[in-house]
């Protein structure tokens, strides 16, 4: 009986977020378009993302950010932005935890969604891993957007794994990124996504609900004067912070 109450509970809670996801963009699709139209316009449309979308999308569901920096962010300078990847609610988390202006290096297969892919594909950096050629366009996106003041997110797992998975082994893309151009790199612990929303919601353990959404926000790795010989070492030193920070 209880298992049965917990099901429909998380089953309702599920529900709750796609009408939530849904109505919030589709409410504001004229303003979505209008701003999506332009590059030099994307700051409007950030600042309805983080300010509007994402307050509506996590204080809606119950769930409050709590998030703890050990570095203040410099106005005017491009970050790397790097977190776990357990949940949906992490691209909202993610705007919360910023107030500069980034843009998501997404996978194209999200262009599928409806509506949403929509925009996404208009104001988010795609690729499709599987070509070299749109991996190599990549760069030319992100070297465009940085000279806008644009920070750059890349959740480095590559993917959203299931409870077995406490942290999946790290693409290269985002510390490629950090190098070529000489960004820092901003690693970000989000310790209860997976909890309070989990991406693989029907994996038998019927968990989520309302509560906190601890972050924390380490500090910033420089990579001044390093290359590529260096990207293995910045990863495996941004994967050792995170493992650990979710092994308390």
């Amino acid at each position: 009986m209880v298992r049965l109450i917990k099901m429909v509970l998380c089953g309702l809670y599920n529900v709750w977020f796609y009408t939530l996801a849904s109505t919030s963009i589709i409410i504001f699709i004229p303003v979505l378009f209008v701003m999506s139209l332009k590059e030099s316009w994307y700051p409007y449309f950030f600042w309805w993302a983080r300010n509007i979308w994402a307050s509506i999308m996590l204080y809606g569901m119950g769930l409050i950010p709590k998030i703890e920096y050990t570095e203040p962010f410099e106005k005017g300078k491009n970050y790397m932005l790097v977190a776990n990847h357990k949940s949906m609610i992490d691209v909202m988390l993610m705007l919360k935890v910023c107030k500069f202006p980034f843009v998501f290096v997404g996978k194209k297969e999200l262009l599928k969604l409806p509506i949403f892919g929509y925009f996404y594909k208009r104001v988010a950096i795609m690729v499709n891993r599987d070509s070299a050629k749109s991996r190599k366009a990549v760069y030319g996106h992100a070297e465009r957007r940085l000279s806008q003041g644009l920070g750059i997110c890349i959740f480095p797992e590559g993917g959203v794994f299931g409870p077995e998975v406490k942290l999946a082994p790290f693409k290269n893309g985002a510390f490629r990124f950090s190098t070529d151009f000489q960004m820092p790199i901003v690693p970000m612990s989000f310790l209860d996504c997976e909890k309070r929303y989990p991406y693989h919601f029907s994996y038998g353990h019927y968990v989520g609900g309302p509560g906190i959404l601890r972050v924390r926000v380490h500090n910033h790795i420089s990579t001044k004067g390093k290359g590529l010989e260096d990207m293995e070492d910045l990863k495996q030193q941004v994967y050792d912070l995170l493992w650990n920070d979710l092994e308390d």
